[in-house]
């Protein structure tokens, strides 16, 4: 299911979605991804193959990618996803974060009501979202509810640019854990707990209680050292970075921050395409510690003049 391209000029591009890796494997892909191209060309996954269809009207230029991750745990996971990016398929390009919210808030809604009508016992379905929007001119804009995240990748090393959210984060919001602890917790080990996912609702706020809104956290919400990472918020792409949109399979692990810290090594002096198979070759070959089995859903990208200009472009406040 490799997808490789140059997207319109703008990005180099890859795309793929797996069972999984290790000893144990998932009885079924769960995750699903969304990459529409700047000519209108959609991709993603239904019922586990690879589909492509072309949006209608699509603005020349403008671009949309997303991974979603299923929660199987829940029933329907991989169905959540599938209506994720089927719903995305219909949002109309988005030039700002406030029209791309809007119509993210009403399909939560609309496939709440629709999981709902189901009637079945236990938790409704959820999934993760991470994704950018990239319109024509501008920064890309960045939307993210769950644990999956987007990293910023150079020799340096592989930044998190999404916040997890996991019960320890909501420990953090409210004073109860400190900035090593939360970096240990959340990125030094890994568990399979969320705090907040698309269709399912919240618990940032109160755990005791599944709220169905989804909750966008701002700076002001945030403890000091992760205002950065706000959940919504442009994003200025650095030339001289890779990019790695992905599902936790690539980090449930006992030792998740051991396997994240070869990925510079790994992409080095690599295209879109040779970052995405050493990635997934790694998976295969040389797991990580204590990895659990999950599935594995990674965009790479990076800026087409990546390579040719070193001066980074400046970050947003």
């Amino acid at each position: 299911m490799l997808e490789s391209a140059m997207y319109g000029g703008r990005l180099e591009l890859a795309a793929d979605s797996r069972i999984g890796a290790g000893p144990v494997l998932r009885s079924e892909n769960q995750d699903n991804y969304l990459t529409i191209d700047a000519g209108g060309q959609a991709r993603f996954l239904l019922g586990g193959a690879a589909q492509s269809v072309h949006v209608d009207g699509w603005p020349r230029g403008h671009l949309r990618l997303a991974v979603m991750d299923g929660m199987g745990g829940h029933g329907h996971g991989r169905e959540a996803a599938e209506a994720v990016a089927a719903g995305l398929l219909a949002i109309p390009a988005c030039a700002d974060l406030a029209s791309l919210g809007l119509h993210l808030d009403r399909l939560h809604h609309r496939l709440q009501q629709r999981f709902d009508g189901l009637h079945e016992p236990g938790p409704r379905p959820g999934t993760t979202l991470t994704m950018l929007e990239l319109p024509p001119d501008g920064s890309a804009l960045l939307w993210h509810a769950g644990d999956s995240r987007l990293y910023e990748i150079t020799p340096g090393g592989a930044r998190p640019l999404t916040v997890d959210h996991v019960p320890a984060t909501v420990l953090a919001i409210a004073g109860l854990l400190d900035e090593d602890g939360w970096w240990r917790q959340v990125h030094g080990s890994h568990a399979p707990q969320i705090a907040q996912a698309f269709i399912l609702g919240n618990t940032l706020f109160d755990p005791a209680r599944l709220d169905d809104a989804l909750v966008g956290l701002e700076p002001a919400v945030l403890p000091p050292w992760l205002r950065a990472l706000a959940d919504r918020r442009a994003l200025v792409l650095r030339p001289d970075a890779t990019y790695l949109l992905a599902t936790d399979g690539f980090w449930s692990s006992s030792d998740p921050a051991e396997f994240v810290a070869r990925w510079p090594r790994l992409f080095a002096g690599r295209d879109a395409a040779g970052c995405l198979e050493a990635l997934f070759a790694e998976m295969a070959q040389r797991p990580p510690v204590g990895v659990q089995p999950d599935n594995l859903t990674a965009i790479v990208f990076r800026l087409a003049s990546a390579g040719r200009d070193e001066t980074a472009l400046p970050q947003p406040a």
